[in-house]
């Protein structure tokens, strides 16, 4: 079968790969960058999976530029573009979305369309609607970056929003190419879909936040933050899983779709919504209290990106954390390898390690590395299990 995929992001990447083991797949970027390393065997995203599939297996797969080229002859064809969080309208800016939408009509519109962007809930069945057409189905992914390829191969559900054939086919598509084939598969209605996939993540936020709320409970008491986790974790209801604290919870997922989440219960009545979106302002105003009560002349702030093996740093919780200590007046530095500008919204990047150390009063860190053990002592950082 022909797949397209527009989109060489996480999720793009990671079902284009893994499809393209016995299909052929067409991926399409506006990134020529992305396209010329797809093309090369080479990965554009970090990703171990991702990096040895695409460099050692026979994959069937070609990247282009050219979206027509991407949709004609595609049978199926898979939408895996950017939704962010639209402030204003408090809503998800599917523009990217709608576009291919209208692009698949132009081009191949018997393909089947298929949505694994995140969208708000009941935005399939509004599309169908708009576009007059009823090739559309919803397929919510359940990826982490830096692992999504694995996580596509190891699925821990397969999720598809349309209870039909077509729809058997698609979810066939995905055990097809996954490791691990006895995994459930749930066919729901289009909206239910995208409510699992808001509700699953505003879950996670949840428990982050349920985390560092008692992680702040315990350091302002002066109490072993990490003994009470691991008691509370031996409870097997609970677990041990997702339960080291943080500067906030943050990267490209959690942050947007707890706030479309809260969007659509405007007219609803709640109070735990409403609260896991305003905890984690609420942890970063703690922990930045709690780095300018040291009073540091300069805070080094070490890596933007949110967790190890990523280097994804967008609406990363540490970069909240620097805002407000910024509004204080107190000069910040960062080291982050991946950026190659000096400067990072206004604060100097500095390239070296030994060099930022020695400049930091203080260096905040919300993951901790085998690189800060050497000044452990002027080290800020509240995690506890070392570990993402």
């Amino acid at each position: 079968m022909k797949i397209g995929v527009v989109g060489a992001g996480y999720v793009g990447m990671a079902n284009a790969v893994m499809l393209a083991q016995n299909n052929e797949v067409v991926i399409h970027d506006i990134d020529l960058s992305k396209i010329k390393k797809i093309n090369a065997n080479i990965s554009p995203i970090t990703d171990p999976q991702i990096e040895d599939f695409i460099r050692n297996k026979n994959l069937n797969i070609v990247a282009t530029s050219n979206q027509k080229y991407a949709i004609e002859g595609s049978e199926i064809l898979i939408i895996a573009t950017p939704t962010d969080y639209d402030e204003t309208t408090n809503y998800f800016n599917t523009e990217s979305v709608e576009e291919v939408i209208q692009a698949v009509i132009n081009y191949n519109p018997s393909a089947l369309i298929v949505i694994k962007s995140t969208v708000p809930v009941g935005y399939t069945l509004k599309v169908k609607d708009k576009y007059g057409i009823q090739n559309i189905l919803f397929s919510p992914e359940f990826l982490r970056e830096g692992t999504a390829l694995y996580d596509n191969l190891h699925p821990s559900r397969i999720i598809v929003g349309e209870k039909s054939d077509r729809a058997k086919v698609f979810a066939n598509l995905m055990l097809e190419g996954a490791i691990k084939k006895n995994t459930e598969v749930l066919f729901t209605q289009s909206t239910e879909a995208e409510a699992i996939k808001l509700f699953s993540n505003t879950y996670l936020a949840m428990r982050v936040s349920y985390f560092n709320e008692l992680d702040t409970f315990a350091e302002i008491h002066g109490l072993n933050s990490k003994e009470i986790i691991k008691g509370v974790g031996l409870d097997n209801r609970i677990g041990s899983q997702y339960n080291n604290p943080s500067f906030g919870y943050g990267g490209y997922c959690l942050p947007k779709d707890t706030k479309q989440l809260k969007a659509n219960y405007q007219e609803v009545p709640n109070s735990l919504i409403n609260a896991i979106v305003d905890a984690n302002k609420i942890r970063k105003d703690f922990i930045a209290a709690s780095i300018i009560s040291q009073r540091p002349k300069i805070v080094g702030i070490y890596r933007l990106i949110m967790k190890s093996g990523s280097e994804n740093y967008r609406s990363s919780s540490i970069q909240g954390i620097m805002r407000r200590i910024k509004e204080k007046g107190i000069k910040i530095i960062i080291y982050e390898p991946i950026l190659k500008e000096n400067y990072f919204s206004g604060s100097k990047v500095v390239k070296n390690i030994d060099t930022f150390k020695e400049k930091s009063d203080l260096i905040v860190a919300n993951r901790m590395s085998n690189n800060l053990l050497d000044v452990v002592d002027k080290v800020y950082s509240r995690d506890l299990f070392n570990g993402n």
